[in-house]
């Protein structure tokens, strides 16, 4: 049987090796990182490396990062009315988040219905900065949360324009960069963002467990899981050591990233969808995307059946966010560049890593050869 070739990494992403010995190593200790004896203390110890680690990652102080069970809990936790900015005690008013975004922010958080308004993006998937500026004049203390990077589209957001644009309106941001470390640069500061989401899986660690990372003068009044003073009162419960060592392996290992390698692999693929089939659209192509994402299709292309016979020829792709979990489902991403539903329908994502190889490449184009082919025919003959 052939070996499989895997291009969903945007899903998830292989687990590193650096990631799985620091896990073996957590596990081997007995010790509650909250106690004050010996073992207590070395549980402790890989979970602030692990921060360092972390924070390194993103360019934040090891003492604002927060670690949780998931991004989806990061998020969570920063979308609340009671964000405290320089100790000033003034909840948020409404929340504006972009009509693109994961469906764990478009859920607006700990926030009414009637405070969340989605925020319009352009054809190619990036915000209306426009929309931004006549949205947030209806607001006197305004949070907003715009991811870095969609994980459909790969359409990177000019987030230090959005930034700029909510400081002067007195704002807050959150940035959902789960899809950004390893990618692209992730830096907090330089990127101007108040408070960022990421996940450990993305990047090669662990599934189960995330980090909300804050700027130095910004803070959640209000935790969502309230118990112990675990997480220095921000989120209680006894922590993962083994899931957090896990992360932090992976977080210094994706500080070494090559990304051009993978823009190089992306153009390939791309020239040789253009290449076979003339017809392809390349959703997102005029603007700036992650190195490693491609969505796509042709006209008459189903989804569910492309990735199916994907699967049948050894390789793993997807139609969009794993998260709209065990379902080929109309994406909502594509429904806001204002794609039509029936070409939105057979979307099809792929997502390189940084195991990829040219040879996996050119076994991704002969696949799509060979389902394309298939499908279309198929199509053809039943119309």
């Amino acid at each position: 049987m052939a070996e499989r070739v895997y291009f969903d990494w945007n899903a998830t992403a292989p687990l590193r090796e650096e990631a799985r010995e620091a896990m073996r190593a957590a596990l081997a200790l007995t010790g509650n990182a909250s106690s004050v004896h010996a073992e207590g203390r070395a549980a402790r110890r890989l979970i602030e490396q692990a921060r360092e680690d972390v924070a390194s990652l993103v360019g934040a102080e090891n003492r604002n990062v927060t670690f949780t069970s998931s991004a989806t809990e990061a998020n969570a936790t920063a979308l609340t009315p009671a964000i405290e900015v320089g100790g000033r005690r003034e909840a948020r008013d409404r929340l504006f988040v972009s009509a693109v975004e994961h469906p764990s922010v478009l859920s607006g958080g700990r926030f009414g219905a009637g405070q969340v308004e989605v925020l319009p993006v352009t054809s190619e998937g990036v915000v209306d900065l426009d929309a931004l500026r006549l949205a947030l004049s209806r607001s006197a203390r305004p949070l907003v949360s715009v991811m870095q990077a969609n994980s459909e589209s790969g359409v990177v957001q000019p987030i230090s324009e959005i930034a700029a644009i909510v400081n002067a309106a007195h704002g807050v941001l959150h940035v959902d960069a789960v899809q950004g470390p390893g990618r692209i640069s992730c830096d907090i500061g330089a990127l101007g963002a108040d408070l960022m989401s990421i996940s450990s899986h993305k990047i090669g660690g662990p599934q189960g467990a995330g980090a909300l990372i804050r700027r130095g003068d910004v803070h959640i009044a209000d935790s969502l899981i309230k118990g112990g003073g675990q997480e220095r009162g921000l989120r209680a419960g006894t922590e993962n050591v083994a899931a957090i060592a896990g992360f932090g392996a992976a977080a210094a290992a994706a500080r070494q990233s090559d990304f051009q390698r993978l823009a190089v692999f992306r153009d390939r693929f791309e020239a040789g969808l253009r290449s076979s089939t003339p017809q392809v659209v390349i959703f997102g192509k005029n603007a700036v995307r992650l190195p490693n994402t491609s969505l796509f299709t042709v006209p008459g292309l189903k989804a569910e059946t492309a990735i199916i016979a994907f699967d049948l020829n050894g390789v793993a792709v997807s139609s969009g966010s794993a998260c709209s979990s065990g379902k080929v489902q109309a994406s909502h991403v594509l429904a806001a560049m204002g794609v039509e539903p029936a070409l939105a329908r057979g979307a099809v994502r792929v997502s390189l890593g940084w195991s990829t190889t040219e040879t996996e490449i050119d076994a991704l184009l002969t696949a799509w050869n060979k389902v394309v082919s298939s499908l279309l025919n198929k199509h053809a003959t039943a119309a």
